[in-house]
């Protein structure tokens, strides 16, 4: 069993989709261990997308994330990383596959509704950024 960390991003809570998200990953064979709602302080978020300071993108990912609640959930199953990187879909809505969060939730490259962890390095990281008894 591998765990790795899932957040539906305030664009997709604002929309209504957090419930839908959830019960996709559940349908996938995913299991939801830990969740929470919460919003994301600029520290917070500068503290979680630290690797990513300096590239053309950081500001409007930190706008985005401290825009309002999001969803963070702990994510448990067979080869959970690849499944849910699979389940999401490409990080640009529009070349994702029918059927993927991304395509069906999202509107943007930036506001592409969910986060998954890439790797068991950054699971590992993430998961106890925002649980830390796991």
């Amino acid at each position: 069993m591998q765990t790795t960390l899932s957040i539906v991003k305030p664009d997709a809570v604002a929309k209504g989709y957090a419930e839908d998200i959830c019960l996709r990953i559940e349908d996938s064979g995913l299991k939801i261990i830990s969740k929470k709602q919460i919003k994301l302080s600029r520290d917070q978020a500068e503290g979680f997308y630290a690797e990513h300071k300096g590239k053309p993108f950081y500001e409007a990912l930190i706008n985005l994330m401290t825009s309002g609640p999001l969803l963070v959930q702990v994510l448990e199953g067979k080869e959970a990383i690849s499944r849910y990187r699979k389940l999401m879909g490409d990080t640009n809505p529009k070349k994702a596959s029918p059927g993927t969060l991304r395509h069906d939730f999202a509107e943007s490259i930036d506001a592409n509704a969910v986060h998954g962890s890439d790797c068991e390095e950054s699971a590992i990281r993430e998961v106890t950024y925002f649980f830390p008894n796991k």
